[in-house]
């Protein structure tokens, strides 16, 4: 996969009130929680991958394994040259012999009746032989065995392998690809011509096939086994899986989703192949009964219960009801805004009420959405200063967690994909620099505030939808990191994408793309206090690349009242079209 990053930066502010939310830790975002207590500033950075907590899926340590391959690789080429070597020895000293003994053996009594061939045929069977003999025992591979050892324990784990295929499907539902552009590395156009390590083998596809399959995903399972079968059909060869194997997994798959006719056809193609095969010979019978009875059936069905049948087969609806709206927005096909409400939309230079800092030179502000209002501001933090960010969190990466919404403790969720690292004000000038420009922009205390959370997502890194206030049905929300509610949002993106991995806003529709050195602001409270239910939003998985991000939610006061009007001052406004 190509590894083009890119990073968001959350920041938070909580009240007085502890409240449950989702909190989270996940890669690809740098967050930062505000708080009314007296608890020290914190910058948090994450980071997502797979589906499971799996390691190799993240970006930072899969650019460990990478490199760790290519010494392992380099170890293997070190470890040919010397058996190389070795046999070139042998091959001499064979070369040697062979010369010696063709003329020895012409003429016997004449070769030995010369004492000096006499004394050195002993010699050579007597010692030279041994010596040989030690040469062929001689076990070239030490060193790289050695290191191969060693290196093992950063090994990924079968389970790493079953994350990344579950999170190739994830991109697969989500970015409606069919199984063909994966496997042949045509996601998103990027090549005309694909390199070949970018594509799948019949192995491949048959390996993601059995991972489905273990999962009871018979939706998926059909689709790669179909996959595997194409390209063998197509002349691509494998040494370890043949089509009758492939046939035994689609015929089972099809099966398990209602299609009895289509089961019934690929066990007679497996049995074509292999007559004596025990279970499809079973299954032959017993499809052959089921599909007998399913006539009678359909014969006393309507047209509407034979479509409700139908349209039950494939992909199951899961625990998210939204799903559909999500991915729908993931693949920028969401609600449009009418043009009237995109007239109101504006860009401006902003400068917090003549904020010293911003006088001369006030922030670029853009509003991405105008209910709940949602903006954006350009060029907030340097180069630099993301590097060093990242420099600082990679070392302490962990898989990221949320608040368990019973029990409050916090822990890691399958909807929630990422790894993450604190980064303390104290710890480095950049992080105390990124935190005063954040409260100098929002007018928001990061005296309340916790670290900075530092993130990044890896392959299929997503967040599913959710609130980032904690709901009146969530008392203890934030009771495991002494809190209270979350005012605000502060996402900040610390490189682009190329595709995927958009902030998305399931209940209005809207869609925010990331964007390098940007931040996107929102309030999650409304003035009230009461949690703002159109704030609910997703982070959706990565199709090339990853990201970072910053939260912050200011303390429902008077104060924080009258900052929820600073949006108001501005310098200049120009027209909708945003030229910065």
């Amino acid at each position: 996969m190509t590894a083009y990053r890119w990073w968001i930066v959350h920041l938070l502010l909580f009240t007085s009130t502890s409240a449950r939310s989702d909190f989270f830790t996940s890669i690809g975002e740098l967050v930062f929680f505000f708080y009314p207590s007296s608890s020290s500033a914190v910058l948090l950075v994450h980071i997502a991958s797979a589906d499971r907590v799996n390691t190799a899926c993240f970006p930072g340590q899969m650019t460990d394994l990478l490199f760790m391959e290519k010494d392992l690789v380099m170890s293997l080429k070190d470890y040919i040259r010397a058996e190389e070597d070795k046999l070139q020895q042998i091959r001499r000293w064979a070369d040697k012999l062979e010369a010696l003994s063709a003329a020895a053996t012409e003429d016997p009594e004449g070769f030995l009746g010369q004492p000096v061939n006499a004394f050195k045929l002993i010699k050579r069977l007597n010692t030279e032989w041994t010596e040989l003999e030690s040469l062929v025992l001689m076990d070239m591979s030490d060193v790289f065995v050695s290191n191969l050892t060693i290196q093992r324990q950063n090994f990924p784990s079968d389970d790493d392998q079953t994350g990344a295929a579950k999170a190739l499907m994830r991109l697969q539902d989500t970015y409606q690809l069919d199984t063909d552009t994966i496997s042949t590395g045509q996601l998103a156009g990027l090549f005309s011509v694909t390199p070949a390590h970018l594509t799948l083998t019949v192995d491949d596809c048959y390996d993601l096939g059995k991972v489905a399959y273990s999962e009871a995903d018979y939706y998926h399972t059909e689709l790669w086994m179909a996959q595997a079968l194409k390209q063998l059909d197509q002349g691509e060869t494998s040494s370890t899986v043949d089509a009758v194997a492939i046939l035994d997994y689609l015929s089972y798959s099809v099966y398990q989703q209602g299609g009895l006719r289509r089961a019934l056809d690929f066990t007679k193609q497996l049995l074509e192949l292999d007559p004596t095969h025990q279970r499809a010979n079973g299954n032959l019978k017993y499809f052959e009964y089921q599909l007998s009875k399913q006539k009678k059936v359909e014969g006393r069905e309507d047209e509407e219960q034979q479509k409700q049948r139908k349209e039950s087969q494939g992909r199951h609806d899961d625990y998210l009801p939204e799903r559909n709206k999500y991915e729908k927005l993931c693949r920028s096909e969401g609600i449009r805004m009418t043009p009237r409400r995109q007239s109101r939309l504006f860009c401006r230079y902003y400068d917090n009420g003549r904020h010293p800092r911003f006088v001369i030179g006030p922030v670029k502000q853009e509003d991405e959405w105008d209910r709940p209002h949602i903006v954006r501001y350009h060029d907030v933090v340097s180069e630099k200063e993301m590097e060093k960010v990242k420099e600082l969190a990679k070392p302490r990466l962990r898989r990221a967690t949320v608040s368990n919404p019973i029990t409050g403790v916090l822990e890691t969720a399958q909807y929630r994909i990422s790894k993450s690292a604190w980064l303390a004000a104290f710890e480095h000038p950049v992080v105390d620099t990124i935190n005063q420009r954040i409260e100098d922009i929002t007018g928001l205390d990061i005296s309340t505030a916790e670290d900075l959370q530092v993130a990044n997502y890896g392959i299929g890194g997503q967040y599913e939808p959710h609130f980032d206030f904690g709901r009146k049905d969530e008392p203890d929300a934030f009771e495991e990191l002494g809190t209270g509610n979350r005012i605000a949002t502060w996402l900040l993106y610390m490189s682009d994408v190329q595709a995927g991995g958009a902030t998305v806003f399931t209940d209005i529709g809207a869609s925010v793309k990331p964007k390098k050195g940007t931040a996107v602001f929102w309030y999650n409270l409304h003035r009230s206090g009461e949690g703002d239910y159109l704030t609910r939003h997703a982070a959706c998985p990565v199709l090339l690349g990853n990201k970072w991000g910053e939260f912050f939610s200011p303390a429902d006061t008077p104060e924080i009242q009258d900052l929820l009007k600073a949006t108001e001052n501005v310098l200049i406004v120009f027209d909708q079209r945003c030229w910065f």
